[in-house]
This record gives C-alpha cells, structure tokens and sequence, in this order.
C-alpha cells in the first residue's frame, strides 16, 4: 500500500499550484492526474490571461482570489521562468449603453482594489490601438498575459523538485473514507491517504459522489478559439475587450495577444451535454472572426492557422445566468476531503491564492512544518533562437545536436526537443514537447517537424511507434502500417 499525508486528484493549474505551495513543508503528497501530461484540460486550453479582478462581484472568492493572485504571478514568474508580460487591457465600448456598463465596471475594480483603472475617449485609445474603434473605454494596466501550460508545467516540475510524487495517466475510480484515513482506487493500485484535494475541474462532482451525495451540479461550457498567425502580431498591442455578456456570465469575445507573437480570438460560450465535446465547428469558427472583423475591420481573411477548444466547470446553468462563485471548502460531511468546485475563469489568475488558501485549511489538521531546503527557483535556459551567436555557437561545439533544427517554424532544435521529452514528470506525448519548446507550433503546425520528433521519440527515448501518443493516453499517432504486413 502507498501512503501519503496528501493526496490532490487533478494536475491542471489548480492542483499543480497546490502541489508547489504543500511542497515547501515536510510532507508526503502525491498528485493523480488522468492525461498524459499536466494540463491537459482547461489549464491550457484558455486564453492566458493574468486578470486584474474588475469582473468578479465584490465580495465574492472570485474577485479575492483574482486581485490576490496577480499580485503574485510577478515573483512567481521570476522564480519559476516562465513568460509574463503586462501589456494591460482595453474594455471598449461602441455606444452610450455600453457606456454605463464601463463605469459599473470600474466602480467594480475599485471596490476590490484593483488599481490604475482609467477611463479614455476613443479619440486616445485610437493613438494607442490605430485599429480599434470604440467612443470609450477602460484602460486595466494590471492586466497580464502567459503561457497557461508553460505557467502549469513549471509549478508541477518544481512541485516535483520539491519531492511531491506526480502519477500521469492515474484515474482514481473509488475513494472510501476510513477510520483515520482515506482508501484511493486508481487504474494503478490502491493509496491511502490523510486528506483528499478535489481539484478534478470538470470531474469535481464525479469525486464528490464517491464519498457522499453532491449539492451540486456541473454544467459544462465550451469556449473556441481562434490562432492568428504571427504576421499579424501587429494589429493590436494590447488586449481588447467587449462589454461582457450578463446572459452567460462570460467576459465575450476578446481579442489577446500572446507571449509567442500569435493573436487568439474568442472564446465563444456554449453550454453543452458532454465535458468531454470539445469539437471546433465551422459556425462558430466563422461567428469569432465575424465579431472580431467588428472591432478589427482590417482583420483579413486567412489570417487564421488554427482553431482549439476548452470546457468551462460552471456551477451555473444557462438558465440561472452563468455565474456562480468558487466553493473551496472541506466537505462537512466527509472531514478530510476538501473541494475545489466551479473553479473557472479568472481560475488561472486565481490559482496561487487559491493554494494557499488551501494550505490553511490543511493546517487545521496536520501540522505544517517548513522545509529547510525548499527550492524556490527554477533556472530555464535560453531557447536556442533567443541565444546570440556566440551563444548558440557555443551550445554547438558542446553537442552537435544544438545545430540540428528540428521545427523550421519556430526554430526548436533537437536537443531542445530531448531536453522537453526527458522532462521530471515523465510526459512523453507529442504535445507534451510542443508545450515544453514549442515544436509543432508554428505555422505548418507540425507538418515539418512531426516525422523528426517521431525519429527522436524512437532514437533515444525507445518508444516504439505503436506506443507513441499525441496528447492523452487513448491518442495514439499511428494505428497500422500502409506498407508490408501489419504485425511487422
């Protein structure tokens, strides 16, 4: 039997956030995630945003949790390297309604302390953004972009450092309270453990169920995106914001650029059946750049290279509006489990005051003591196309394989792409080297650089073909051969 003081069910942003906050004291903890890798849900597929908390109701977990995480991504993104940038938000509005709407939200964002909020004319905002118009709107400084994924591996990678113990492909499938501690089936064995963190996002109830009857329910909420190639990098500098819609309890199209030079468009929202449909319609495809084509005339047709898709854990129905607030608690029915409910966007903003907000209610039953080693920072290294000339030539004469380009796009090179599979949780997807460094990313998306990764995955990892998967445990990239005999 495995034993742990704390076992967290989910590996995406918030569990992975958990996980490095509880790896700074001396505990056993353990983290199961059912994909492949960590994030592979709604951790990455969002829109990166750092929010400011001008959007949630004053009082609520969600506009505390927001204004208190951002002011943390700073020095998080200082010790665990990965990108942040600030380039701040414009909420536009196109009439006298939507006018109202941007003083309410202000009044919002100063009642939960959100600071620097500015109303401009149009006539300001179009020196500062040429191809928006708008007759108003609320400049938000404190507004940031990352890389969701980047953000999520690098708290799991230092978790992991920390000495937390991450199991990837582990669904857990029962849990049954006993006398001092927690019984775990997973697809890989039993557990025990002292406490129990829900953080399954969109299979928060399904764990739920396991111990006790839920109060609750989940509602699933599609959102698609949009990918802009980097050529279009400069229509906008900063991001741009309709006037949210009240019906859904979402923010609305927006327009973000990200840290790689791509602009996204979307989300959309769509409350649907399954948490698992993530699909991409045409008609939705077509409604994104139609309202985007609003606010950007200049958009041009082919602009878009790609399309993805995440699911919003809404605790809200379409009926009721959309809109519910966190639940973080332990269950007073099941002392010892503590929940993590409809934790959806600013989730990501969120994520490390939720952690250690987490951290206090795993205080009130075990002793917390700080570890004496915990190691804070996390030292990246350049990518090769960042390095100067020097630098790269460098890296050369010491292994040859930094000259070797593998993804012409995004110029990774195949000691990047070892470097990414040979990763401390052991994700060894496709995906996972394109979220680590990018290969696969650029504007072929894959079309150049799959066959190489195959090669290295192969060469040096010993995965054989018929093993190799894309992105999640039943994704696997070939199902047979077109050639010779299938059992070759």
């Amino acid at each position: 039997m495995n034993n742990f003081q704390i076992a967290i069910i989910g590996g995406g942003v918030i569990g992975s956030a958990i996980a490095r906050e509880l790896s700074k004291y001396k505990l056993d903890v353990i983290v199961f995630e059912m994909g492949s890798d960590v994030a592979s849900g709604a951790s990455k597929a969002n829109s990166g945003v750092v929010h400011s908390g001008i959007n949630s109701a004053h009082g609520s977990l969600k506009a505390r949790f927001c204004v208190e995480g951002n002011k943390m991504f700073q020095s998080l993104a200082d010790e665990l390297s990965f990108p942040l940038l600030w380039v701040g938000k414009f909420v536009i509005a196109k009439n006298e309604e939507e006018k109202k709407e941007l003083k309410r939200l202000k009044n919002v964002g100063i009642k939960n302390k959100v600071p620097g909020l500015e109303t401009i004319n149009g006539t300001e905002v179009k020196k500062r953004e040429p191809n928006i118009s708008c007759i108003e709107a609320l400049w938000v400084p404190t507004a940031g972009i990352t890389l969701p994924y980047q953000f999520t591996i690098a708290l799991a990678e230092n978790s992991v450092e920390n000495g937390v113990k991450f199991l990837l492909e582990t669904r857990v499938t029962g849990l049954k309270k006993q006398k001092d501690n927690f019984l775990i089936k997973t697809n890989k064995g039993y557990f025990q453990s002292n406490l129990v963190i829900n953080a399954a996002g969109l299979n928060c109830r399904e764990i739920v169920a396991m111990l006790e009857e839920p109060d609750f329910n989940v509602y699933p909420c599609r959102g698609e995106y949009l990918v802009l190639d980097k050529n279009y990098r400069s229509l906008i500098n900063s991001m741009i914001y309709p006037v949210p819609v009240k019906e859904l309890g979402v923010l609305g199209v927006h327009i973000t650029p990200t840290i790689e030079g791509n602009i996204l468009l979307g989300p959309s929202a769509e409350f649907i059946d399954s948490p698992n449909d993530k699909r991409i319609t045409k008609e939705t495809m077509k409604s994104l750049f139609l309202e985007t084509r609003e606010i950007i005339p200049s958009l041009p047709d082919k602009a878009v290279i790609n399309a993805y898709s995440g699911i919003r854990c809404k605790l809200a129905s379409a009926e009721e509006g959309g809109w519910a607030d966190y639940r973080i608690e332990e269950s007073s029915n099941t002392p010892g489990l503590i929940n993590l409910l409809g934790v959806e966007s600013p989730g990501l903003t969120a994520a490390p005051a939720i952690a250690k907000e987490v951290v206090n209610i795993v205080s009130r039953s075990i002793e917390l003591n700080q570890k004496d080693n915990f190691k804070s920072k996390s030292n990246k290294r350049k990518r090769f196309y960042e390095m100067s000339t020097e630098e790269q030539s460098a890296m050369i004469k010491k292994d040859e394989r930094w000259g070797r380009i593998v993804c012409r796009c995004e110029h990774v090179t195949e000691a990047e792409v070892i470097e990414a599979l040979s990763n401390s949780l052991g994700a060894q997807t496709l995906s996972s080297v394109k979220y680590r460094c990018r290969a696969g990313m650029g504007r072929c998306q894959g079309g150049f650089c799959t066959q190489h990764i195959v090669r290295i995955m192969e060469k040096h990892f010993g995965i054989g073909v018929k093993n190799m998967k894309l992105k999640s445990p039943d994704s696997k990239l070939f199902f047979g051969r077109s050639r010779g005999k299938q059992g070759d």
